[in-house]
């Protein structure tokens, strides 16, 4: 930021025309006369913030005081810099500079933003009566847990000092402070919950199961060459993403969600970027790039609502519901706390807001996108015995919606965590999330929908109402599912729960990388296991056929470990027979059915959900060893 700073006996300056499109609106454009003041011309540059903004006070204040004047007027004054920040930045520091100076000095004005102007000074003769002075933003030093350059969002800060109030709120209604719950021993999971959350103990000290069962199921890996939390996804579990992707896209489009897509970067200047970056509490990847400083999105609100400010938009047409997968989002998690598909810095989001015209629609929407995603976890295979419900409120809302609380309560019907607050601090009143708590005690949000009342107006977002007045929408934040990593950590966590009460660890059928495996006894059976395969391919079966120089029992083994429900072994008697002999693993045993019983019975547990055809090439031969 450039500063020219001139103790003036008056300055005379009239608006003439806009000269940008993004100049203020003004009331008049009548000449103003100022007497016995400083004149502060002002150039804002790229990379400045409020903290820019802030030390240029700091040096107005102190020339004030030097040449004992209490009287200052800001004027925005491009030609003092080459390097400007864009209009819209540049208009909201002018207007920080002016906020900031009104705390500490006397009579502060401010000449418009964004206009031509004529104007005559008179500067008083005496040897400080000029004074230029560049403010440039202070380096932030490295410090423990935080990489350098990185900022950390006010929300963040204040998050791990904000008080909470804890309680068990129980269907019914009934809520009780948490030192207080008699947990029963069906509330284990709570338990764990409550601890938790109330003691925030992130780290991970030791390997949870599903690391193991990514790696042994060729799912996903650690990738070295990256920054922490960036996985490789192989290609069993990039079809695994694949399918959930679809799956949960396809049922918020049957909700009625419009999906679009924004970008993954945004400008850190622009003035809706800051103020909300600081009203979340996510740390956040920073880029330079062509004088600009960028950051990659911690989540897809703010290019949805900076798309719908520009839509035209009428109480009639609301709610208006925005939904994006991001793939990816990005958050700067402490390294500590990164581990397997539970907490990653880069991740995969299905996120839809609904823009509400009041409260009582958003709580209308709010109910139907709980059963959503009661419904889409259920159809994952984690239904609401697997996860555990937290719900945050400040306490006014709590006082007045008790009932309609209540009623989301009842739904899940299993006792919740509740954490309130005093007063609100971030930009919602109501939060809730399904949490699974996996086998070292950590529990990792999946779904959840937040009532948000601030980024309507944040974000200049509008609609008509009914009597032709403009007003800001409530807006409805929820993922129905989580990210999708995180599906798939709940998902091998619970087959490892599984696995070691003494069951078979198995994915839902829809989301098997193979769903039917064929395997010949020897080569002389080969074509006829074609013959089978083509079949099952052509009923959208995803089948593949072992056709390797191994033993048939050690090709039923790897079936099993690589969880394949079925496996067909086909020898001389199968190629006689009408029926074929089928392993289902989930039965532990072997049954013998026709091919068609066998595509029917497939197709039933897979009906309603996507299809995607096998990603590698349906001989085993013919894939590469995945060494993991």
């Amino acid at each position: 930021m450039r500063l020219l700073q001139l103790h003036s006996d008056f300055i005379e300056y009239e608006p003439i025309d806009k000269e940008i499109k993004d100049a203020e609106d003004i009331a008049s454009k009548s000449k103003v006369r100022l007497e016995d003041l400083v004149v502060a011309f002002v150039a804002v540059e790229s990379g400045d913030d409020e903290s820019v903004a802030k030390a240029a006070v700091d040096e107005i204040k102190k020339y004030l005081d030097t040449v004992k004047s209490s009287k200052l007027l800001v004027y925005p004054y491009a030609h003092l810099s080459s390097d400007l920040a864009p209009p819209v930045a540049a208009a909201s520091l002018i207007k920080s500079v002016e906020d900031f100076a009104k705390a500490s000095i006397s009579q502060v004005y401010r000449a418009p933003f964004g206009w031509t102007k004529s104007f005559n000074i008179k500067v008083k003769g005496h040897p400080l009566a000029e004074n230029a002075k560049e403010i440039t933003k202070q380096v932030e030093h490295e410090h423990a847990g935080h990489s350098h350059g990185e900022k950390e969002s006010s929300a963040l800060k204040a998050e791990e000092k904000l008080q909470s109030f804890w309680y068990i709120l129980q269907p019914g209604g009934q809520m009780t402070p948490v030192k207080e719950y008699k947990y029963k021993k069906q509330d284990q999971n709570l338990q764990i919950l409550s601890n938790y959350e109330i003691t925030k103990n992130r780290a991970v000290n030791e390997q949870p199961a599903h690391v193991r069962l990514m790696k042994k199921l060729a799912i996903a890996d650690y990738e070295p060459a990256s920054d922490a939390g960036n996985m490789r996804y192989y290609p069993k579990g990039r079809l695994l993403k694949s399918l959930i992707e679809q799956y949960v896209t396809r049922r918020v489009m049957e909700y009625g969600g419009i999906e679009v897509e924004t970008p993954i970067m945004y400008d850190t200047k622009h003035p809706s970027m800051e103020s909300y970056f600081n009203r979340f509490p996510a740390r956040q990847y920073n880029i330079a790039s062509d004088n600009k400083q960028l950051f990659l999105r911690f989540a897809a609100c703010f290019g949805q609502f900076l798309m719908a400010k520009d839509f035209n938009i009428s109480y009639k047409h609301l709610p208006v519901k925005l939904y994006e997968l991001t793939r990816y989002s990005f958050r700067r998690e402490k390294s500590g706390e990164l581990v397997g598909l539970r907490r990653l810095r880069a991740f995969t989001m299905p996120d839809c807001h609904a823009l509400c015209r009041d409260l009582n629609q958003a709580k209308d929407e709010f109910r139907k996108r709980f059963e959503l995603s009661i419904s889409v976890l259920d159809n994952l295979g984690l239904s609401t015995e697997d996860v555990e419900m937290a719900i945050r409120f400040t306490e006014e809302f709590y006082n007045e919606n008790k009932e309609f609380i209540t009623e989301l309560i009842n739904r899940f019907n299993k006792p919740v965590l509740v954490e309130m607050w005093k007063e609100r601090f971030f930009y919602f009143t109501l939060k809730w999330e399904f949490n699974y708590v996996d086998g070292l005690g950590k529990a990792s949000a999946l779904s959840t929908d937040q009532i948000d009342v601030e980024n309507g107006k944040r974000y200049n977002i509008e609609f008509v109402e009914e009597d032709g007045s403009k007003k800001n929408p409530i807006i409805l934040h929820n993922s129905p599912s989580g990210a999708v990593e995180r599906v798939i950590y709940a998902l091998l966590e619970k087959s490892a729960k599984v696995s070691k009460t003494g069951g078979i660890p198995s994915m839902p059928l829809w989301l098997s990388h193979t769903q039917v495996r064929v395997i010949p006894v020897s080569q002389d059976h080969v074509a006829y296991c074609e013959k089978i395969l083509a079949e099952l391919t052509a009923s959208q079966i995803r089948a593949d056929i072992d056709d390797r120089d191994e033993t048939v029992g050690k090709k039923i083994r790897e079936s099993e470990t690589e969880w394949v429900r079925y496996t067909v072994v086909i020898g001389d008697k199968e190629m006689n027979s009408t029926k074929l002999v089928v392993r289902d693993r989930s039965e532990g045993k072997q049954r013998e059915v026709t091919l068609q019983e066998l595509i029917d019975e497939v197709k039933a547990q897979t009906k309603d959900k996507p299809y995607l055809p096998l990603n590698l090439p349906q001989r085993l031969s013919a894939r590469p060893q995945i060494m993991v």
